[in-house]
């Protein structure tokens, strides 16, 4: 145990600039804390001490702001920098040196029986606000967008942004798509508008046309 503690904290030294010292780390990081809380509820979990492991759950979620259902399972190395907002979903899976943001949720799309959340694969970055929504597979050494809203699978090595998240990257090499004009935005609602007026002209002339014949 000791051990996992050590290499929790080596990890946010190694990934966060600003960390100073082990025992800040240790003491003060909610992170860290969370991670900490995580294992002991997970233990309770495994061994169907449910209340136990809930009771635990939630009061890290009052310490830390960071919310990790018991159920899920966490791999060695995670790094939750900040951390407030964050939510874990039961059957969310966690890889090896996995680095997530704040705001982000592992969650699921509805209330099906089984696996419902994410699998995260090993070094993986899950950045500021990032949802992740669904039974599919992050894979290996990706890098999800903040903000991104992703709705399935994402290969390994690949970069995804945007809401519904795409991918922009992989294996190094940028994938080709059609640039986004940031000003001239069609307006959804003005083209549904446009579209009944076109109707309606194309219906007045065929009235017109056979009010002409008679």
């Amino acid at each position: 145990m000791f051990d996992r503690i050590r290499e929790d904290v080596r990890a946010v030294m190694e990934r966060d600039p600003a960390a100073r010292n082990f025992w800040e780390i240790f003491f003060l990081y909610p992170g860290v804390k969370a991670i900490r809380m995580h294992r002991r509820a997970h233990f309770y979990y495994k061994h169907k001490l449910y209340f136990l492991a809930r009771l635990v759950s939630q009061r890290a979620v009052r310490k830390t702001g960071i919310e990790i259902h018991p159920g899920a399972t966490i791999g060695r190395r995670l790094v939750i920098d900040h951390g407030t907002g964050i939510v874990i979903g039961e059957t969310a899976e966690i890889g090896d040196d996995v680095l997530i943001y704040q705001g982000v949720t592992l969650g699921g799309t509805g209330k099906d029986v089984g696996k419902r959340h994410p699998t995260i694969g090993n070094n993986v970055m899950i950045s500021a606000g990032a949802k992740v929504l669904g039974p599919f597979k992050i894979g290996d050494n990706s890098r999800v967008a903040a903000g991104a809203v992703v709705l399935s699978e994402v290969p390994p090595n690949s970069t995804v942004v945007g809401v519904p998240a795409k991918v922009v990257r992989q294996d190094g090499k940028k994938i080709e798509r059609a640039p986004l004009d940031q000003i001239h935005i069609q307006n959804p609602v003005q083209q549904e508008i446009d579209r009944l007026e076109k109707q309606i002209a194309e219906l007045n002339e065929k009235i017109s046309a056979l009010t002409d014949k008679e």
